[in-house]
């Protein structure tokens, strides 16, 4: 199917997370080559530091949050642009008094996350 409404497809808890949920918006079922999700973290959530093996392309939508990659912290708000490149560490943190909410797009390659903290 080409066009599906997003209020219409399920949240999941992200293990692992603190007070973040994940939407798979377009998967392996619908794209041979790239999955979208959308996490939402509630002011206060976020994702421990860790790696995964496929790089990540994400779209704020809206809110704030520090999100450290590799050594460094970043301050992002909503229409700002990451690339998070494999195998990097990275983490989350939500800031501000509103969920923090991005577009994540991997490519549809096996991925193993580690948790490093």
């Amino acid at each position: 199917m080409s066009v599906r409404q997003a209020d219409q497809l399920p949240f999941e808890t992200v293990g692992g997370g603190k007070d973040t949920q994940r939407q798979v918006l377009i998967g392996s079922e619908q794209s041979p080559h790239f999955a979208m999700r959308r996490f939402v973290m509630q002011p206060g959530g976020g994702m421990p530091r860790h790696t995964n093996t496929v790089e990540h392309e994400q779209y704020v939508l809206r809110g704030r949050a520090t999100i450290g990659i590799g050594d460094e912290e970043f301050q992002v708000k909503g229409d700002d642009v990451v690339y998070i490149p494999a195998g990097v560490p990275h983490w989350y943190r939500a800031e501000g008094d509103e969920p923090f909410e991005f577009l994540c797009m991997v490519p549809n390659l096996p991925d193993e996350i580690e948790v490093l903290e």
